[in-house]
């Protein structure tokens, strides 16, 4: 049986930030376990391949992007702050470029260039990484773990690290071993569900008579002609209500896309662990979009007014239909792209009643994408179950969780990477400390 100090299972962003942390400064032997050929294939597809890997704000400006207890994150953001990361990456030989919303991209806009960076960190403290080696059991044996791999052999370790991610995007390996062993401890798991995902209007796919889950829609469904005809359209500056049960629970104002998945975009993603909670508890959801939030109806009413009259009163609309004319007003109000969509929705053609529907267009939302292909997940290992100072676990002395298994979870914009490289950090320190 291999003996080392420390144990870290899971090779992603927390679990290679751990490793950095627990060799700062100490002796300690570490391994760290990736059951994947590689490590950091969730980090690989971040960002859509360029890689959000922090935000810059400050603690009182980036704790309101953190979900359901932002509290328990402070200890291990002010031990390893943003500015931190950033200079961490640096002197590991990655730069990095911050764009709108202080969001913080490599240089190279490559996150394989992030991963490579955090396994060159991660070989030069001495660490020993292996991959595509499954732990298949944790055991507390006295004072020390005994992990069992899938290869057979075992490791002794006086502490473990649990960094093995959720349940989203589990091709990359992220399919809740974490959960169960956290259970097994005596932990309990607070109720997960996807996050930062696409939200699917009624009506977009084309779904068989039975979908499986409350409101799971898998992204594989097949788009209907309505989503055929929304699919591609990305809508800038608009200002989406979102209501649950009838009641007004979000506001938001900024992009939205619409995507073989559905409604997506950074406004579609921060409503969404709100809409896909309410979902799942059998709640009703619809998105109200205000295509021109600028301007008051009475302004908008008389804008169109004047189209319509310009418009018919053009020699080359002699001929035309009133549904040609129409189409042609929307492509002075809207990306002509968008109009075949907007049509199909919202009942008959009205020329009055246009301005109204530009101020709310109405989608009754149908379900979400689940963690096929969802950012995050929401849930896990209950905060109060862990110190803050340690990421240690209360129940069991030596157990320490970092990254996404806890119940803590970002919005879009770097929040969520930055949380597990805090938490990774602080767990990693920890560990070694004791």
């Amino acid at each position: 049986m291999k003996e080392t100090d420390i144990v870290i299972i899971g090779g992603g962003a927390a679990g290679m930030m751990a490793a950095a942390g627990a060799a700062e400064g100490s002796r300690s032997r570490i391994i760290l376990i990736e059951k994947m050929p590689r490590t950091g294939r969730k980090i690989i597809i971040s960002g859509k391949g360029r890689c959000n890997l922090t935000n810059l704000k400050d603690w009182n400006s980036f704790s309101p992007h953190i979900h359901p207890k932002a509290g328990f994150l402070k200890s291990a953001f002010y031990g390893f702050p943003p500015e931190k990361t950033i200079e961490f990456f640096m002197d590991n030989g990655l730069r990095t470029v911050v764009e709108r919303g202080d969001r913080v991209f490599p240089a190279s806009y490559s996150s394989a260039d992030v991963v490579d960076t955090l396994v060159k960190a991660v070989r030069k403290s001495g660490t020993e990484i292996l991959t595509g080696q499954e732990a298949v059991s944790i055991e507390k044996k006295g004072e020390y773990f005994e992990t069992v791999l899938s290869s057979g052999s075992a490791v002794r370790s006086g502490k473990v690290i649990i960094a093995t991610g959720g349940l989203s995007y589990p091709a990359t390996g992220s399919t809740g071993d974490g959960y169960v062993w956290a259970e097994k401890f005596g932990h309990s798991i607070r109720r997960c569900f996807p996050s930062l995902t696409a939200l699917v209007p009624a009506g977009y796919k084309v779904l068989p008579d039975k979908t499986p889950g409350k409101g799971h829609i898998d992204r594989k469904y097949s788009l209907s002609e309505l989503g055929k005809s929304l699919e591609g359209n990305q809508l800038k500056n608009i200002l989406l209500t979102v209501t649950i049960d009838g009641d007004t629970a979000a506001e938001e104002f900024g992009d939205i896309d619409f995507t073989d998945g559905g409604i997506e975009g950074p406004v579609g993603f921060k409503v969404s662990r709100k809409c896909v909670n309410a979902i799942v508890n059998g709640s009703k959801v619809k998105f109200l979009i205000d295509l021109k939030p600028a301007v008051e109806t009475g302004a908008l009413k008389k804008r169109i007014e004047t189209l319509w009259n310009e418009i018919s009163q053009d020699g080359r609309s002699r001929r035309k239909s009133f549904g040609e004319k129409f189409r042609i007003l929307l492509g002075k109000l809207m990306p002509m792209s968008l109009a075949d969509g907007f049509m199909r929705t919202g009942g008959s053609m009205d020329v009055q009643r246009l301005a109204a529907r530009l101020k709310s267009w109405e989608f009754d939302i149908a379900g979400y994408v689940g963690y096929e292909r969802c950012v995050v997940t929401a849930g896990g290992v209950p905060t109060d179950e862990v110190s803050p100072k340690t990421m240690e676990s209360k129940l069991v002395k030596g157990l320490y969780f970092a990254g996404e298994i806890l119940d803590i979870d970002g919005d879009t914009g770097g929040y969520n990477l930055q949380s597990a490289f805090s938490t990774g950090m602080l767990a990693g320190r920890s560990a070694a400390m004791k």
